[in-house]
């Protein structure tokens, strides 16, 4: 017997498909790009503060917070929040509305709209008491492998002064995202312009990203462990200030005892961390925070509870 492969016709040879190429995902906003990282360090806690959060419905949510500190005088914040019906993702909500106003009046307001399938727009406006401190209105299109972004921060149209920055961010493989940034100023006898480039990289269990310009450079390194431990890394470098800083931070997470632990120390001898406990069954989570800085010889300390 011969090969009866090799006597078959053509068209009765089996074809190898096309392999098929996976898109390129989004690359998200411009303001990501460093935020894996900035997660693992502890915030800043000074005083005593009593947060109380409330869900008045699946849209709405308010909360009250009552911080009492030894530097300035106490303090009251009521937050309220918004979100609407179409989710786009776990994080994504539109429209959302969101204001936080102290007892002296000052207003936080954010708001956040969905235009069109791939266009966001965003509000924001912040009163000191009855003045107006900032306004700023963002328009951003996320295409398939891309995102452009576009903000006017201030806008004054008598006055002659305007603030704009213009983003992007292209993916060119599933790992490596690089954009710039475009900041513009305008103002009665001054205006300029400053240009930074961005680059990510994303492994599997590491991010690196830097941000170089003629206004500085930031670098960071984000570390993933494991399910229990993060690193993160962060340099930055302000030519006009003529300052340097680096900072090593870690994320210590304890599931079995409902524990989160974030440390940091800096370049500027500061060293800090913060300890979370959850106490379930009950909605509550106590926070203990301690800050040393070594070179001004100062301590802060903080505790915090929320409920809710």
């Amino acid at each position: 017997m011969g090969n009866t492969l090799g006597l078959a016709p053509m068209g009765a040879l089996p074809r190898r498909s096309p392999r098929r190429e996976e898109p390129l995902p989004n690359p998200g906003s411009f303001d990501e790009l460093h935020r894996l990282c900035k997660d693992v360090f502890p915030a800043q806690m000074e005083g005593v503060k009593l947060v109380v959060n409330k869900v008045l419905s699946s849209h709405f949510q308010v909360a009250h917070t009552v911080h009492m500190s030894a530097l300035g005088l106490p303090g009251y914040h009521l937050h309220a929040a918004y979100a609407g019906d179409w989710q786009l993702s776990p994080a994504e909500v539109f429209p959302t509305v969101v204001g936080d106003m102290d007892s002296s009046g000052s207003l936080n307001a954010q708001v956040l709209l969905l235009l069109a399938e791939r266009l966001r727009a965003k509000a924001v406006f912040q009163t000191q008491q009855a003045k107006f401190l900032t306004w700023q209105f963002d328009g951003e299109y996320r295409g398939d492998d891309y995102t452009a972004t576009l903000t006017l921060g201030n806008p004054d149209l008598i006055g002659e002064s305007v603030i704009m920055v213009a983003h992007f961010l292209q993916s060119l493989t599933h790992r490596l995202v690089l954009g710039g940034e475009l900041v513009y100023h305008r103002r009665p006898g001054e205006e300029g312009a400053i240009l930074t480039l961005a680059g990510k990289y994303s492994a599997v269990h590491w991010v690196a990203t830097l941000n170089v310009g003629s206004g500085g450079a930031h670098a960071s390194y984000y570390h993933r462990a494991n399910d229990q431990v993060q690193v993160g890394v962060e340099f930055e470098a302000n030519t006009r200030l003529q300052d340097t800083t680096f900072s090593f931070g870690y994320h210590l997470t304890l599931p079995q005892a409902n524990m989160v632990f974030r440390g940091l120390v800096d370049s500027n001898w500061c060293v800090g961390a913060v300890l979370e406990k959850k106490m379930p069954p009950l909605p509550i989570t106590l926070a203990l925070g301690a800050f040393l800085n070594h070179w001004r010889n100062r301590f802060h300390c903080g505790f915090s509870i929320t409920v809710g």
